[in-house]
């Protein structure tokens, strides 16, 4: 199936590693110009040359998402390089970690105002593009009980619920907007890298609840996440597509 994105322009938040990265991979080899940001600049610098050499226009720039005006401003110049956006996926989140007020304050700033913030930044070139599309990524966690109550997974929740609002508002516009929960992904050097070598219960305990038996790769959500954000799924807006190996247990309607 040809997804119809070379040619396109994708501007990522925070893809220089894990899902995100994978994405940008997965959208150069489909011939997508790609710009990226993350905090770390090795980690971007490497992205960079690993996605120009593709054949594709590959920009990245070491930005803190959690400064508004640093993403906005980067998001605008990003799009002015590249020469446009048709697409922009925002990966941007604090992660999880104890309750208290400080990881609160992280989440909301990061998961939620930093996609809310991309979005407001990408919209003037977006609707511009004959294939203008927007996709968030939130969690699992945000649609049933897991770990506790913790800001993660509120503020996650809070994202899907943004997205869908913001595909009504922007539908008119010729903009779609979709958001991806992926449910347990192995990243080497990733969370559950980290909590498979120092909380072996909790991995094991989580993996026993996949029924697929394993957990998912970051090249799996990618896939999805392109063709999702692709011309091939234009009459798709305002759905969150949960990639879980089956871990959610809900009947999904």
């Amino acid at each position: 199936m040809d997804l119809g994105l070379k040619g396109l322009k994708a501007v990522l938040a925070g893809a220089s590693r894990g899902i995100g990265r994978a994405t940008a991979e997965v959208l150069a080899a489909e011939g997508c110009d790609v710009a990226v940001c993350a905090r770390g600049k090795e980690g971007v610098d490497d992205a960079v040359t690993s996605l120009a050499g593709k054949g594709v226009k590959a920009i990245g720039e070491a930005v803190d998402m959690a400064n508004g005006e640093a993403l906005t401003g980067w998001i605008t110049s990003a799009a002015n390089d590249l020469g446009g956006c048709d697409i922009f996926i925002s990966f941007a989140s604090a992660g999880g970690g104890p309750a208290n007020e400080e990881t609160w304050k992280a989440n909301f700033e990061l998961d939620v105002m930093g996609t809310w913030r991309g979005v407001q930044a990408s919209v003037p070139f977006l609707e511009k593009s004959d294939s203008g599309s927007i996709v968030a990524v939130s969690t699992t966690a945000a649609l049933e009980d897991f770990m506790g109550p913790g800001s993660y997974n509120s503020m996650k929740a809070a994202v899907i619920n943004y997205a869908s609002n913001a595909s009504q508002a922007l539908a008119p516009k010729g903009i779609r907007v979709n958001t991806v929960s992926p449910g347990p992904i192995f990243i080497d050097g990733g969370a559950w890298d980290f909590i498979k070598n120092n909380m072996p219960d909790v991995y094991n305990g989580t993996m026993s609840q996949v029924p697929m038996g394993r957990f998912g790769t970051g090249e799996e959500v990618a896939n999805a996440i392109a063709f999702i954000a692709s011309p091939a799924c234009k009459f798709m807006t305002g759905t969150n597509v949960v990639i879980d190996g089956g871990i959610t247990k809900r009947v999904q309607y």
